[in-house]
């Protein structure tokens, strides 16, 4: 059901910080920062040749990587997504084998402008999945 990796997203205590050391020390490829406001965070992605790196900062008080950065206060792995043809039907059938979908378990729009779901930590070996329909 799932396709390839599409991102390793890292929460981080600095976003300029971390970007130049993506940029200047390892000599990767670094986008500008964008605000996700529906997700409470501005993003950064790091090209890869296979992947991306995604950098995650809090965009307001009310951001949940806020608490994640409380918890790792110097920042940590947040999530890895991975890409479906179809996140209904990724959704159906994740949910009908016991998954939970956090939120309403409605896809939002992700930085990528496509259908994104997050699937609960505790049924995945304590690791935060992202869905992205491709």
């Amino acid at each position: 059901m799932i396709g390839r990796l599409n991102h390793v997203a890292i929460a981080v205590p600095d976003l300029e910080a971390a970007s130049a050391q993506y940029r200047d020390t390892l000599g990767a490829t670094v986008g500008a920062p964008q605000d996700e406001p529906d997700h409470g965070v501005t993003v950064v992605f790091i090209e890869l040749p296979n992947t991306k790196i995604e950098l995650l900062y809090p965009l307001g008080e009310d951001s949940p990587i806020n608490g994640f950065l409380e918890k790792n206060p110097s920042g940590g792995i947040h999530h890895m997504c991975f890409e479906v043809d179809d996140i209904l039907v990724a959704r159906d059938k994740l949910k009908a084998e016991g998954a939970r979908v956090l939120g309403a378990g409605e896809p939002k729009i992700g930085a990528h402008g496509k259908p994104v779901l997050f699937l609960h930590p505790k049924d995945f070996n304590g690791c935060l999945i992202e869905l992205e329909q491709v």
